[in-house]
C-alpha cells in the first residue's frame, strides 16, 4: 500500500483513528520480530513493570484503560513465566507491588530494540520531542477527564 492508497479516508478519518492505527501497527510489527513470545502487545505492561518498580496493578489499569480483570489475568501469565513478581505492598497490605525479574529485565532491552527499529522505519525521530510530549500531555488530560468514571 501506498499514500495515494488513503486518499480517500485520508481526511475523512477521524485523528483518534489514526492514534489507534499507529498503535496496532506498532503491536503487529512487535509481534513478528518477537518470535517464541506469544504476548505481543502486552510486552507494554512488562515495559512499564521495568520502567516503574513497585507500581500497583492499580497503575497499568489507570495509563492503559484496561479492565481490573483483564490487567490480573496478564499479571498472572507473566508471573507463571517469570517475567515479573508481585510482593505485597507493607504500606496496604491489600495491594501489591509489581517488578520485573531478572528474566524480565533481560527481555526488555530487546523489546526496546525492535520498538527502536518500527519508530525508525516509521520516521520516528529522536527530533520530534515536542510532537511526543504534546501526545504524552493529551493522553494525560484524557487520563484526568475521565477519572472515576
Amino acid at each position: 500500500m501506498n499514500d495515494e492508497s488513503f486518499q480517500g479516508i485520508r481526511d475523512k478519518s477521524p485523528f483518534i483513528a489514526w492514534i489507534h492505527n499507529i498503535s496496532l501497527n506498532q503491536q503487529k510489527y512487535m509481534k513478528s520480530k518477537m518470535s517464541g513470545f506469544d504476548f505481543a502487545h502486552d510486552v507494554r505492561y512488562i515495559i512499564f513493570i521495568y520502567d516503574n518498580p513497585n507500581c500497583s496493578q492499580e497503575d497499568l489499569v489507570n495509563m492503559f484503560g484496561q479492565s481490573k480483570g483483564n490487567i490480573a489475568k496478564i499479571l498472572k501469565k507473566f508471573e507463571d513465566l517469570g517475567y515479573i513478581k508481585r510482593e505485597i505492598n507493607p504500606e496496604n497490605r491489600r495491594k501489591y507491588m509489581l517488578t520485573t525479574t531478572e528474566k524480565g529485565n533481560s527481555l526488555v532491552p530487546e523489546i526496546r530494540k525492535i520498538s527502536k527499529e518500527w519508530e525508525k522505519e516509521v520516521g520516528i525521530t529522536d527530533e520530534d520531542v515536542e510532537l511526543k510530549e504534546r501526545i504524552i500531555e493529551i493522553a494525560i488530560k484524557g487520563m484526568n477527564l475521565t477519572e472515576g468514571i
